[in-house]
């Protein structure tokens, strides 16, 4: 039993770098955002839409690795992936221009999409039902060390190096799981895979047509809509607007993302105790209140210690929501896990990497574009659980 408990352990830690090694691409830097504005003489929009880049990426990778992991199975695509995801990594580290760092930024995303789709398929490919739910909700958990510390980290690195470091340090990473990779034991059996990765996409238009599954895209779309302006806006949020040091803002961002952590532990402690679509209700009202009261903090000119617990207590519920909604998505879809992960994960990063720009429209001065999308984000998906969701579960409400 404990050997058991040690392997599921393992594979989670593997896991969970691997969905968090895209997210670390954008994590890890935020604290340089200012210095690259000044670096390559852009403006703040550019500046964001680097973020938008890798986002962008990540999306469009999904819905390739996804295909192709229930074809080729999990192993290959996913030490291919890694092993590009390393070379773009460099690409960052030698760019000498702004249009070549966006075009590196783009595969990093691409390329480490991968990991999260692919970790995603495998944890379906071996749970089901509370159990699934329960096994990613420990991702998320494990996934909550990574904006706890990939700001500390590039933080650090700024102190004594420059904002190139990070990728260098971003590559190191990558080499780390290409070998891990090359461990890995397969868990997609050959006849269990699909004939014709041209099914696979296939797929897509027939998931899409099922409501229930298309109503779980929607509200991860708006959920992460919103959570993308946060990341978007916050260091300009805290360094520009409240002054903290790049090494502060390491910090409280990282504050955050130990909510995750801790919020994702909550989750599947109660996983199957407490029914899914409960927690889904709970998490988004949560959210929902709290972005209107940080919009009307900002209207207010409060200071940054209201601010933060309001914001701390707005972003912390999306660990319940992408275990909750994440697995209800999946449950009826477990012949083509890799497919549908790819879809939802592309739904996360959709509507979070058309917007990110937008929230730098105004300057770096002013946090209202940043709540205003919050809201919007979180509104729509309020609308997208009782309108589309919640009517799928009136027996367990």
């Amino acid at each position: 039993m404990e050997l058991i408990k040690t392997k599921q352990l393992r594979l989670a830690l593997f896991l969970a770098l691997l969905t968090a090694i895209a997210p670390l691409a954008n994590d890890m830097y935020l604290p340089a955002l200012p210095m690259l504005r000044s670096h390559f003489f852009i403006s703040t929009s550019l500046v964001q839409l680097t973020l938008t880049m890798t986002t962008v990426g990540i999306a469009i990778g999904q819905i390739f690795a996804g295909p192709i992991s229930d074809y080729m199975g999990r192993r290959l695509p996913l030490l291919l992936g890694m092993t590009f995801f390393c070379l773009a990594a460099l690409g960052c580290v030698y760019a000498e221009n702004i249009w070549l760092f966006l075009l590196c930024r783009f595969f990093m995303g691409f390329c480490g999409a991968s990991g999260i789709v692919i970790a995603t398929a495998i944890a379906r490919d071996i749970y089901d039902g509370a159990e699934l739910t329960r096994f990613f909700a420990i991702l998320i958990m494990l996934n909550g060390f990574a904006p706890i510390i990939a700001p500390v980290i590039g933080g650090q690195i700024l102190l004594f190096c420059t904002w190139r470091d990070i990728f260098v340090f971003l590559f190191s990473i990558g080499v780390m799981l290409v070998l891990s990779t090359l461990f890995f034991t397969e868990t997609l059996p050959a006849r269990e895979r699909i004939e014709q990765v041209s099914i696979a996409f296939k797929s897509y238009w027939r998931l899409l047509q099922d409501r229930y599954f298309f109503s779980h895209c929607l509200l991860q779309c708006f959920i992460f809509g919103a959570f993308f302006s946060y990341i978007a806006g916050s260091s300009f949020l805290f360094q520009k607007i409240y002054g903290v040091s790049p090494q502060g803002y390491s910090l409280i961002y990282g504050g955050i993302g130990l909510g995750l952590m801790l919020m994702g532990s909550f989750s599947a402690r109660i996983a199957g105790r407490v029914s899914n679509i409960r927690l889904l209700k709970y998490a988004t009202h949560t959210s929902f209140f709290g972005s209107v009261l940080l919009f009307l903090l900002f209207l207010a000119d409060e200071s940054i210690f209201i601010i933060y617990p309001v914001l701390f207590v707005t972003i912390i519920p999306l660990s319940v929501i992408g275990a909750a909604s994440f697995s209800m998505a999946l449950e009826r879809h477990g012949h083509d896990a890799g497919s549908a992960s790819a879809l939802l994960g592309f739904s996360q990063l959709l509507l979070g990497g058309a917007i990110m720009p937008l929230v730098g429209i105004a300057g770096d001065d002013t946090p209202i574009p940043m709540a205003v999308l919050m809201m919007a984000g979180y509104s729509l998906a309020i609308w997208c659980y009782y309108k589309r969701i919640a009517p799928e579960h009136n027996a367990e409400l």
